[in-house]
């Protein structure tokens, strides 16, 4: 091992302590004075006001959503000939989610059941010259059943292969234009209640009022009415950038985003939902079939392909009260900064500045002690600095 003077050779055994020097430098004291201000306006102005630094925060609200659509419209086409759409007709699922689908416009095959026809001509591999263009058994992914093996007439132009299936197939006509146009001014009533678990803080975006025809007489509006959770379906889609009429031909999808930003610093009276919309997809479509027996005992169905509106309602929030352990770490990361700040200015002074050896002098000096000896004059005179020589005449 080595000796202590070994040690104290390369310094291991050295004890340093800190030492303030003014020095008279601008242009590092104009920095220093920068850098401070900015910690300052980050940390009080930032961290502490604008992202409420000093609050214990909650982000995982638990949430439920009822919602409740209301409309009736009428649409009249032969196939169907004039009917009434309610809410049970136009709404799926009926029992209102966080996600359900509008119907504004649809296609109708009626009275199909199970037998042979011919394939639409629309379908890849359908059309046909011959039998041996129709190979038996043979099924495709947009096909409406499976082939027989016979090449057989479709109408004056078109011959198709024959399928084994729900006959006749659907027709591929695109709809040009929606029929149930009036959806726009059907209502959709959102109930939502957040339950902040972290406070033990529950609230619901539906105003407590002893007035019972509010919610049949309020609209929502970004202006004059933010709090009210009943829209309007057309100033729904307007606001989330759509056209009603061109979503509600071939359908869509709008997202509705309901935010929660509480303070729970003031007692729970700052806690509103706000609400922001956004059209997701242009296009949505889907079928559904209806089934009965007719009077022979043959099985048939009215099949329907929906086209309509995906509402996608997001729920997210946050709720935030006074703690004195967040404060104490924003605080603790502001001094901290500080302290980087001092450090980084040293370092320009001793490192980079143009009188950097004469700082690093004066910063860094080696004191000893004065030696003791048995005399006490002679270590006060050991100590004592040495006089100058006198001058001679």
């Amino acid at each position: 091992m080595g000796s202590p003077g070994t040690l104290a050779d390369w310094g291991l055994l050295d004890y340093k302590t800190e030492k303030y020097v003014m020095t008279r430098n601008w242009r590092v004291g104009i920095l220093q004075r920068l850098l401070q201000l900015g910690v300052v306006v980050y940390v009080v102005g930032w961290a502490l006001l604008i992202k409420k630094g000093y609050q214990e925060q909650d982000l995982d609200p638990q949430i439920s959503v009822i919602t409740k659509l209301k409309g009736v419209s009428v649409t009249q086409i032969k196939e169907l000939g004039n009917r009434l759409w309610d809410v049970a007709d136009f709404v799926k699922p009926a029992q209102g989610e966080n996600v359900f689908f509008l119907v504004t416009n649809f296609l109708v095959t009626p009275e199909q059941v199970q037998g042979r026809c011919p394939e639409h001509p629309s379908i890849p591999l359908a059309n046909c010259w011959a039998h041996e263009d129709c190979p038996e058994g043979e099924t495709g992914t947009h096909s409406h059943g499976i082939k027989t093996g016979q090449c057989v007439v479709f109408n004056g132009t078109h011959k198709t292969c024959e399928i084994r299936g729900w006959c006749p197939v659907e027709s591929r006509t695109v709809p040009v234009k929606p029929l149930l146009v009036q959806a726009q001014n059907f209502t959709l009533f959102i109930k939502n209640t957040v339950t902040f678990s972290k406070f033990n803080f529950s609230k619901s975006n539906a105003l407590e009022t002893w007035d019972n025809t509010y919610f049949k007489r309020c609209r929502y509006d970004p202006l004059s009415s933010p709090f009210c959770p009943v829209f309007r379906i057309g100033d729904l889609v307007a606001a989330a950038g759509g056209d009603f009429e061109d979503l509600a031909l071939l359908g869509g999808s709008v997202g509705i985003g309901v935010f929660w930003d509480c303070n729970l610093d003031a007692g729970g009276s700052d806690c509103r939902p706000h609400y922001s919309f956004q059209l997701q997809e242009r296009s949505y479509n889907f079928r559904t079939a209806t089934h009965w027996l007719k009077a022979s005992g043959v099985e048939a169905r009215s099949l329907l392909k929906l086209y309509g509106i995906r509402f996608d309602i997001l729920v997210t929030g946050r709720a935030g009260k006074f703690g004195i352990i967040p404060t104490t770490i924003t605080l603790g990361t502001g001094a901290a900064w500080l302290g980087v700040i001092t450090f980084f200015c040293d370092l320009l002074l001793l490192y980079v500045d143009g009188e950097s050896h004469f700082y690093w002098t004066t910063k860094y000096e080696e004191a000893k002690a004065p030696k003791v000896t048995s005399n006490p004059e002679q270590t006060e005179l050991a100590s004592a600095p040495p006089h100058p020589p006198a001058q001679v005449p």
